[in-house]
């Protein structure tokens, strides 16, 4: 019989090192995959992995897809270090999006640098509304945070869809479900010319910093770890459970929010759309496991992860695979590290049963 036992300890070296393994064994699986599709493996994988970043411009636009999976991973890491399983993110960063360009929308002919910090106020209040709502219904009846959270994504596209194709739709834009572009006002400044690379990114930067000094320097950081990894002491300690549960949805809701919003008024170009993210809330939850539920993990797996878009992109114009392959490649990942954590924390042992035992 073949029994799975738990280990005495987890190893801390291996759970720093399985993100590598993982990505290792995703690289190799890529290669078989490819090559039993009768493409040349590495070939492909070049064309996946370094070809997108050859240069200044790849860089940037490597920079320009991080910032929202690391604003949004941030967010989720948290909640998941104690237990918060949100996985609504999707919904989060729409409703932000929502929120920030009905803002910009209503004062696209006003000239005032006060337009975009009030649109990042709007989309993070855009997101922790959406996010307050399975925090309540998790808080009062006990609902499960996972469904309510996800259900919601796909009510807020949908809210989108109708807001583009109704009340928002441009009235000079030949029928298209767009709305109006925002002001000069409400576009990011860019930092370096010529590319789409954008203030976002100081943004994340900075909120990376602020995560990470809330973790290892505030009792809210601690009792977010006590509560994650000791429920019952922190019962004994007297923290409130409850209150836990709001702050990391919200927490998470309005980085998401925040996140949305810096994808219509940056890389979208200042306008609403039917889409305003290609799965960005769904990936960080990747981001989130790869970077092990630490800030500057995340900003690392938020690098790994924006990769495989542009990959995935490379992909399609250069050899004509289908854009499903970048979904391919986070899955796998995804894959090989949950399987990591398993032996990380259980060994596998060989043996007869006791009823065979007996018999012999």
């Amino acid at each position: 019989m073949i029994k799975m036992l738990p280990r005495p300890e987890a190893s801390k070296q291996m759970v720093y090192l399985s993100p590598v393994i993982a990505l290792l064994l995703t690289l190799v699986s890529g290669f078989v995959m490819f090559s039993m599709m009768g493409i040349d493996g590495l070939a492909a994988l070049e064309t996946f992995f370094i070809s997108p970043v050859g240069d200044l411009y790849g860089l940037s636009e490597l920079l320009v897809k991080a910032v929202p999976l690391v604003l949004i991973g941030i967010g989720l890491s948290i909640g998941f270090k104690a237990n918060v399983w949100n996985i609504g993110a999707e919904g989060q960063l729409t409703m932000g999006a929502v929120f920030a360009g009905a803002l910009a929308i209503a004062v696209y002919d006003v000239e005032s640098v006060w337009v975009l910090p009030a649109m990042a106020v709007a989309g993070v209040l855009g997101g922790m509304f959406w996010a307050a709502i399975p925090a309540l219904l998790k808080t009062r009846y006990n609902a499960n945070e996972i469904l309510t959270s996800l259900m919601l994504s796909y009510v807020a596209l949908l809210f989108l869809s109708y807001l583009v194709n109704g009340p928002l739709r441009d009235p000079e834009g030949f029928n298209f479900p767009e709305s109006r572009m925002f002001g000069d006002s409400g576009v990011l400044p860019i930092l370096l010319e010529g590319t789409r690379l954008h203030i976002g990114l100081l943004a994340a930067i900075a909120i990376a910093i602020a995560a990470w000094v809330m973790l290892s320097r505030t009792l809210i950081g601690f009792q977010v770890k006590v509560v994650g990894s000791a429920p019952r002491a922190a019962q004994f300690a007297g923290f409130r459970e409850k209150a836990l549960i709001w702050f990391c949805l919200l927490l998470a809701g309005g980085l998401s929010g925040l996140a949305g919003m810096i994808e219509v008024s940056g890389p979208i170009g200042g306008q609403l759309v039917p889409q305003v993210s290609p799965g960005y809330g769904f990936t960080a939850i990747i981001v989130a496991f790869v970077g092990r539920l630490h800030p500057l993990g995340v900003c690392i797996a938020g690098l790994l992860l924006a990769l495989s878009y542009l990959g995935g992109e490379n992909l399609q114009i250069e050899m004509g695979l289908p854009q499903a392959v970048t979904g391919v490649f986070q899955g796998m990942l995804l894959f090989f590290l949950l399987a990591c954590d398993v032996l990380i924390k259980y060994r596998f042992t060989i043996g007869t049963s006791k009823v065979q035992g007996a018999a012999s």
